[in-house]
């Protein structure tokens, strides 16, 4: 499921979002925030990319507001 919202998420900035000036306040933007929310965390990245969309609004300020990445334990380096 997670391959497949990822992949509508990419086809939109490919066929449908390129056809259009860049508008987004945050960087990255929301699509590419998104997919890598929710590449990295499911159902969590979904949530967390529903909270980015509600804050990006004509009142917000914008800015830089990357993905944090979970740690992977146990893995060597």
């Amino acid at each position: 499921m997670k391959k497949f919202i990822v992949a509508v998420i990419h086809f939109y900035q490919k066929w449908i979002s390129s056809s259009f000036a860049p508008r987004c306040k945050y960087y990255p933007s929301c699509s590419s925030y998104a997919a890598t929310a929710i590449e990295n965390y499911g159902f969590k990245g979904v949530a967390m990319s529903a909270w980015r969309l509600m804050r990006c609004n004509p009142w917000s300020h914008g800015g830089v507001d990357y993905v944090v990445i979970k740690e992977k334990v146990g893995t060597i380096s």
